[in-house]
Order: C-alpha cells, then sequence, then structure tokens
C-alpha cells in the first residue's frame, strides 16, 4: 500500500504525538472485527468512531471497541442528553468530512463532544481509524482524549 499520510497522522505529528501505522487491504467486509483480525490485534483493542445526534441537534461521537456496541442511553446520559441516536450513513461525511468505515476521532470538519469507552484505559496503546479505510493508527489513550479534550464513560452494553 502507498505510505501515505491522513489529516489525523498529521495532527498527531503537529502535537508530537508518537503513533505507529497499521495497514490492510480494504475491500469486501471492512467492519471493525474483520479490520483487528487483518492488523493481528485483539478486537477489545481496536476502536470504532461512531457519531450520533441528539434531539438537541447537536452531535457526539463516541469511541468503543469494535467488539462492542454502543449503549445509547448510557452514551446519552455522558453528554447530558435525554437520548442520541446513529446518524444516517449518508451524513457522514456531511458532519466529519470523512466516510464510514474511515472516520477518525481526530481531525473532524468540527470539534464535537467525544466520549471514549473506559476501557481504553485498560490498554498503553489503542488502535482506531487513520481517517481512510486501509489504515490505522495506534496512541496511547491519555494522548488521545488530551488531544481530543474527550472524556471517558461506560458507553457500551
Amino acid at each position: 500500500m502507498a505510505n501515505i499520510k491522513t489529516n489525523a497522522m498529521r495532527n498527531l505529528e503537529i502535537n508530537k504525538i508518537e503513533y505507529n501505522v497499521y495497514t490492510y487491504e480494504s475491500g469486501g467486509d471492512f467492519d471493525g472485527c474483520h479490520v483487528a483480525q487483518k492488523i493481528g490485534k485483539d478486537p477489545s483493542q481496536v476502536f470504532k468512531t461512531l457519531v450520533t445526534v441528539a434531539p438537541s441537534k447537536k452531535y457526539y461521537v463516541f469511541v468503543i471497541p469494535v467488539n462492542c456496541e454502543l449503549d445509547l442511553k448510557a452514551c446519552a446520559a455522558s453528554v447530558g442528553e435525554k437520548s442520541v441516536e446513529m446518524i444516517p450513513v449518508k451524513d457522514i461525511n456531511k458532519v466529519t468530512g470523512y466516510i464510514r468505515g474511515g472516520c477518525s476521532p481526530i481531525g473532524m470538519k468540527k470539534k464535537y463532544a467525544t466520549v471514549i469507552d473506559e476501557s481504553c484505559l485498560l490498554y498503553d496503546k489503542i488502535i482506531f481509524s487513520a481517517g481512510k479505510i486501509g489504515y490505522q493508527v495506534e496512541v496511547s489513550p491519555s494522548e488521545l482524549i488530551n488531544l481530543i479534550d474527550a472524556k471517558t464513560g461506560k458507553i457500551v452494553r
């Protein structure tokens, strides 16, 4: 695969945050568990980025292990909303600047309140999308939290 730099990688470099890159052949089924398998990592250490919207019309980002499901009630409570729901796939690019399967918590069009599942704190490093299908980055969870001004919480079922 070509050696590319994504916006997420550039953002990490500008902020002097060390990271590792993992690449995989994209195509076919690219759900998070398959991505973890393709890069040879434990799915509980590989995270996916999900975008929601509340009745207030505010967008919220949640980052969870690829082998888990979002607990929408817990997510809403973590951001002080009555409820949140996943945004339609067709809106992902408009809201984030990314496409489905390549959404990174770093470098979205706007800064959204972000909550990362507290299980990230169990690891020295977590892996998530670098902002392009076929590319993942591995970063210290504390550095990611500081970079994007995220908080942690129990947001999975």
